[in-house]
């Protein structure tokens, strides 16, 4: 059996009772202690203005810096190849040698030509003698007209043969068909080849032609003329300039990009088709809208900025498009004219009273600064 002292009860509720007091008078003198905290990190409730650097939105032309790899080709390139089926018998080329247009490369056994051609040019002197008889026989009408049209195609026949005979005997000899190196040499004398069999290679490397692709989007930007400069790893150390050429007339349906050949001087031989290397392109674009890097605020997968009008943030979501090194085009969001924050973002909120402060323009990338201090909203 337990027993109660009803005595003590009143005075442990009464215990109770001032703790609770206690505990609320800590709570209430705290609270306005964290509200006054919380608004002087963004200086607003009692209208105290955070002191913050602006720069000002301006259309620029914003380089466009691209880096892509590309190919290696021979200004000209050509297999040399037979036309007949015949015999070597002179070769008057070595390999990795520099011919001029026109050179022997290689000749072939001529003998039997030869004499075919000197059989078809006796036939035609002998017909060419008949005609000429003829016409003057048919002046005193002792020859018919018909009879001096047979001689005639006997003569025009005998001049056809002489100039297939000495295409045939034409064929026998290579020549080259433009300026360049040889490559190896695939055929020996004494060898026997049959038409279409590749004697050796031919390139004018002169001039370097360097196929590599950008994607579409730069499609307006990317212009024959533009100075590239290409570097490989075969020659380190060595930097080789240029200019686009021409662009590809078609863009590609899969990777959506555009060949572009440049070419590149090769005046001292030391840059080889099939070389891989990397390109370098600057290309200027039309004026866009841009801000410094610093004024862009990521928050849940979104871009933002503060934009200041007349002393007030106002917070604005923004597109951004391409970057280089401290600027960005904005594609939405924002005009020309407006004037973000760049130094004090984890200051403010939207709605929030700020001026702006002086400092050096280099901080703050291209954008002008200004530094006009601005009055706190409600001053007298």
């Amino acid at each position: 059996m337990f027993l109660t002292d009803r005595s003590r009860a009143p005075r442990i509720s009464g215990a109770l009772a001032c703790s609770g007091a206690l505990l609320f008078c800590l709570a209430a003198c705290d609270k306005p202690a964290a509200q006054n905290g919380r608004a002087g990190q963004f200086g607003n409730n009692n209208n105290q203005p955070v002191a913050v650097v602006t720069a000002v939105v301006v259309r620029q032309p914003l380089a466009l810096e691209i880096e892509a790899v590309g190919t290696a080709l021979a200004n000209q390139a050509v297999e040399i190849t037979s036309k007949v089926a015949n015999t070597v018998t002179n070769i008057r080329f070595a390999e990795d040698q520099l011919v001029r247009r026109g050179d022997v490369l290689v000749e072939f056994d001529s003998t039997q030509l030869r004499a075919e051609l000197g059989g078809a040019e006796a036939a035609l002197a002998e017909s060419q003698a008949q005609y000429d008889r003829s016409r003057q026989l048919e002046t005193s009408n002792v020859l018919s007209r018909a009879q001096l049209d047979q001689i005639e195609a006997a003569l025009k026949t005998n001049q056809a043969a002489v100039g297939v005979a000495r295409a045939r005997l034409s064929d026998t000899v290579i020549r080259a068909p433009f300026a360049g190196r040889t490559g190896f040499r695939s055929i020996s004398l004494g060898s026997f080849v049959s038409p279409g069999t590749v004697v050796t290679t031919l390139d004018d490397t002169s001039i370097i032609k360097l196929d590599f692709t950008v994607p579409q989007t730069y499609l307006s930007a990317v212009k024959r003329g533009i100075a590239i400069s290409a570097r490989t790893n075969g020659l380190p150390g060595r930097e080789f300039t240029g200019n686009v050429a021409a662009l590809g007339s078609r863009i590609d349906p899969v990777t959506r990009s555009i060949t572009v050949r440049a070419e590149l001087p090769n005046r001292d031989g030391v840059l080889r088709p099939g070389m891989f290397m990397t390109v370098n392109l600057t290309a200027e674009d039309s004026p866009v809208l841009t801000v410094p890097e610093a004024a862009l605020v990521p928050e849940q997968g979104s871009t933002y900025v503060f934009a200041v009008i007349e002393s007030q943030v106002e917070q604005r979501k923004v597109t951004t498009g391409r970057r280089k090194p401290g600027i960005v085009e904005i594609t939405s969001g924002v005009k020309e004219g407006d004037r973000v924050i760049v130094d004090g973002t984890l200051k403010v909120r939207d709605g929030a009273t700020v001026t702006e402060a002086a400092v050096d323009p280099t901080l703050t990338g291209v954008n002008p600064v200004i530094a006009t201090p601005a009055e706190p909203r409600g001053a007298a």
